[in-house]
């Protein structure tokens, strides 16, 4: 998907039985979170991303996206309240991993109050030799959004847990 352009509208059903569509968010500066289970990666994104939802109360949206074909419905039922979530939406078939071109989890993409994709990619620079984070690159895209501002930085690659397609 192409920085800069309306991010296309979906709807997903969560781990409750809701649908919820990205639409429903304009307003809002949303992450879109392409989440697992399993991957400790996304485990640590989900602290960082909470601490960033903390910081602007009913300013941003955070829709957590379980694209992983290994990953059982009652797995992430588990996982939900251990890591102080509301809920997941659930890619059963990689259908918007697929279309927006998601491949870690994480893979975290930023879209603005209008619908625009403003950021995709990583949630920081931490990478395998680098642990400890210099930059925090979506929370750097948030304060621009919400400042009125384009984001300095738009596009990086993600790292973490390849997201299973095949089984």
């Amino acid at each position: 998907m192409q920085t800069n352009t309306l991010a296309p509208d979906f709807s997903l059903v969560d781990n409750n039985g809701h649908t919820h569509r990205l639409s429903e968010h304009l307003g809002q500066v949303v992450l879109v979170n392409f989440w697992s289970a399993e991957c400790p990666w996304s485990e640590r994104a989900d602290q960082e991303l909470a601490a960033l939802i903390n910081r602007f109360p009913g300013k941003l949206a955070l829709l957590n996206v379980a694209s992983n074909l290994n990953e059982t419905g009652e797995l992430i039922a588990q996982v939900i309240p251990q890591r102080k979530l509301d809920f997941v939406l659930m890619d059963n078939n990689c259908e918007l991993a697929d279309a927006w071109g998601a491949q870690t989890t994480p893979h975290v993409y930023v879209i603005d109050q209008s619908g625009i994709l403003r950021y995709q990619g990583a949630i920081d620079d931490v990478s395998f030799r680098k642990r400890i984070p210099n930059r925090f690159y979506v929370d750097e895209a948030v304060i621009a959004l919400l400042s009125g501002l384009l984001p300095d930085t738009t596009e990086t690659s993600s790292y973490g847990c390849t997201i299973v397609r095949n089984m």
